[in-house]
């Protein structure tokens, strides 16, 4: 391992090199020799400093961004690209009313959504596709959330809601630990032809796809299904446009002898009743953070989530002095389709 020393070490070996060769038994502190060495000292320690910068670079796991960026695309591991929401929104008007592409919508919190297709109005309330002009989660819309439209259309009503499917397929761009975990499963789990590992991969490379899981074989022989989430959404379970994002891409790398089956886990909400001591908010907000990356990490389908790990994440909260785990009391268990997700906290 590579040690930088410290810069008065530096100089206290230059200093005594340079007295050696000298045979100087005294040293002023403006004599040449005193200056000579402190100016080389410096600059060895600025060229020590740059080695020490080398030996974190030359590593996947310490790299600054810039070189993992670079390591990561000789992997073949690319950052995902943040991504737009897109999907229908409903416009009611006069039949026959033309909305031209390019039109714009604005959300209430001024977000903005572009039509990308021209549409006639029927006589009832017609889909019109939109698309967010910033991509990223934020684009993101519910279902009957009510958008206006920035130019008044001519026999066309100003305000329209997005209609049952929602806005989705937003997403945000890969955060630096999150491509950085993916070239270490890559450099450990390299391609294998069609591996459990690759299917988990694929799914993963997906912009907005957090984590994934295989199955083989769950719907008979040749099988193989993929689960996977979205953790960084305001909801983790797919919805149907994103499992069948998530299908289309598996396809193009998978086997062509492999029958791929993606579905989304089916959420159960797990809900917890403490009594918390101090039962300060401070506290109460710990315990929910420290339950909620409990799930994030060992939360999967199929998973029995120990009543053990319940009980040591809220023991670990910062500021818990002591609790009772009144609900659930034992292990909770979920079949292959099931995934648990987090519901709500009981203060008693």
């Amino acid at each position: 391992m590579f040690n930088r020393p410290a810069l008065t070490d530096i100089v206290a070996r230059t200093r005594g090199d340079l007295l050696t060769r000298l045979s100087q038994d005294e040293l002023l502190r403006r004599a040449d020799a005193e200056v000579n060495t402190r100016v080389l000292a410096g600059a060895s320690h600025e060229i020590h400093g740059y080695l020490d910068w080398i030996s974190l670079q030359i590593i996947y796991d310490t790299a600054d961004d810039d070189l993992l960026l670079r390591w990561a695309s000789i992997w073949k591991v690319e950052r995902k690209a943040a991504q737009f929401a897109s999907g229908n929104v409903l416009v009611t008007g006069a039949a026959g009313a033309t909305i031209e592409a390019g039109e714009v919508l604005k959300r209430a919190d001024g977000a903005l959504f572009d039509v990308t297709t021209d549409t006639v109005l029927g006589s009832a309330a017609t889909a019109v596709s939109v698309i967010a002009e910033v991509a990223g989660v934020a684009g993101n819309t519910d279902a009957n959330v009510q958008m206006t439209f920035l130019n008044p259309i001519a026999n066309v009503q100003s305000i329209a809601v997005v209609d049952a499917s929602k806005l989705t397929n937003g997403s945000d761009i890969e955060s630096i630990p999150d491509l950085r975990a993916r070239l270490l499963e890559r450099i450990q789990n390299p391609p294998s032809g069609g591996s459990a590992d690759d299917y988990v991969e694929w799914a993963k490379e997906v912009a907005g796809v957090t984590r994934a899981w295989v199955y083989p074989q769950e719907m008979g022989a040749g099988t193989v299904t993929v689960r996977f989430v979205r953790d960084d959404d305001p909801t983790i379970i797919p919805d149907a446009a994103e499992v069948a994002a998530v299908k289309t891409y598996i396809l193009s790398k998978r086997p062509v002898t492999a029958d791929v089956y993606v579905v989304a886990p089916v959420p159960v909400t797990l809900n917890f009743t403490i009594q918390l001591t101090p039962s300060t908010a401070a506290v109460k907000a710990a315990v929910e953070a420290s339950l909620r990356d409990l799930l994030l990490r060992e939360a999967a389908p199929g998973v029995t989530l120990l009543i053990s790990h319940i009980r040591e994440a809220i023991s670990t909260a910062a500021g818990e002095t002591d609790n009772v785990l009144i609900a659930p009391t034992t292990n909770q268990v979920y079949a292959t389709s099931q995934m648990p997700v987090f519901g709500s906290i009981t203060w008693v």
